[in-house]
């Protein structure tokens, strides 16, 4: 099967490359990119033209203020920006015939695809295919996926789209198969249903500091373990907020639907609202260990999540906003956004654990410091992991039992 893909960039180029394992794959992009395993071609055409079926991977961005990374409640609700994502389907329309499969894997909100992307493509048949992958395991999710979501005009089968990705898999993943709307529906609601569960268990978190005698840990777990009435064990680990350019925009844009819908309410809001008042509450934390000690705030791990390069919608640059709005800007350290040895003297928050966030993916991750502290710092690990009888003093954010 020949395969063209449209958008080799952050997530794009390894989905890219997976596929190149089983197929011939040619790839374009607006940015010059280099690859081992397919072919990059300069015009759009040359990567859309004979091809069975024609990915698209392009953004829908928000502007740069909707990212997360500061509060959002208070600013008007937007819709994500379609422009980059129209532009490539005109384009892609002219090159394309009645036997070819394009195929949109971009977030967009419910209705958007049958409103305004469809009927940019008159000549070959539009699936909407979003994905359930995440930066830092980009490649382990794109053939590991919980499941593979597909959208159709009228919600049948795509048997042609399935056959596609079984040799690419290497768990056995189980198919969506809906309407536009509903496969748009799956998609956005996936997302949010991940921050409502970061919401909640770091709510429980801050209910463990107010109340005292409360391992957060002990309530989660147990949380997470019910699985017949009200959930799975993944993203049941309080700490950081959600974060990245996915989850806090989605609902950004949900606030959106919700008013255009005229539904009444708006949970997203209350989501977003409750993430921001979680990063409030860690910086007063932070703040008062620091008038207590007379030391700076440290904020070990600035990207939205360890390993990656990238401060879109990043938790910490959160919790650093209302530490600068009381004059306790913190030093930031993180080995690709903010690189800095040190040694420090600090109250150190420990933003990232790579061992908390890639655990699901089975691949052995560990936690390690990213610079040098002086004797005399205290550690604040909000996932509890770091060992207490460590060189420094250390508190296990979350949990106030008696030690």
């Amino acid at each position: 099967m020949r395969v063209g893909f449209i958008g080799l960039g952050k997530l794009g180029l390894t989905c890219a490359e997976a596929m190149a394992t089983k197929y011939s794959v040619t790839g374009y992009d607006i940015h010059d990119r280099v690859s081992n395993s397919i072919t990059v071609v300069t015009d759009m055409a040359d990567a859309v033209k004979d091809q069975d079926i024609v990915f698209v991977a392009v953004q829908t961005p928000h502007h740069p203020e909707y990212d997360g990374s500061k509060p959002t409640a208070h600013m008007p609700n937007k819709d994500f920006d379609y422009t980059q994502v129209k532009q490539v389907l005109r384009e892609v329309n002219e090159y394309v015939d009645p036997n070819t499969m394009v195929v949109l894997i971009s977030t967009v909100l419910p209705g958007t695809v049958r409103r305004e992307l469809a009927p940019l493509i008159e000549h070959a048949r539009f699936i909407y295919n979003p994905y359930l992958i995440a930066m830092g395991s980009i490649a382990w999710d794109m053939v590991n996926p919980e499941m593979i979501i597909v959208g159709t005009q009228d919600g049948a089968d795509s048997q042609d789209l399935v056959d596609f990705y079984a040799p690419l898999m290497e768990n056995n993943p189980r198919y969506s198969i809906g309407t536009w709307e509903e496969a748009e529906c799956v998609k956005i609601f996936y997302n949010t249903f991940i921050s409502a569960k970061l919401a909640l268990v770091n709510m429980i978190q801050d209910v463990a500091h107010k109340i005292q005698h409360v391992n957060v840990d002990v309530v989660t777990d147990a949380l997470a373990q019910s699985t017949k009435r009200i959930m799975g064990p993944q993203y049941m680990t309080a700490g950081m907020g959600d974060g990245g350019a996915c989850h806090p925009r989605d609902n950004i844009a949900l606030r959106h639907m919700a008013e255009q819908l005229d539904l009444g309410y708006d949970l997203f809001d209350s989501i977003m609202n409750a993430r921001e008042k979680q990063a409030s509450n860690m910086a007063d934390f932070l703040i008062a260990l620091a008038k207590e000690h007379d030391l700076p705030v440290l904020m070990h791990g600035m990207a939205y999540k360890p390993g990656v390069p990238y401060l879109d919608g990043s938790y910490s640059l959160l919790v650093s906003h209302y530490l600068i709005a009381q004059g306790h800007g913190p030093i930031m350290v993180d080995p690709y956004t903010h690189p800095d040895p040190g040694p420090f003297k600090a109250i150190v928050l420990l933003a990232h654990s790579a061992e908390t966030t890639y655990k699901y993916t089975k691949q052995e991750q560990k936690d390690q410091l990213y610079c040098k502290l002086e004797s005399g710092s205290i550690i604040v690990d909000p996932w509890r992991k770091f060992p207490k009888d460590s060189q420094w003093k250390v508190i296990h954010y979350g949990n106030t039992r008696l030690q």
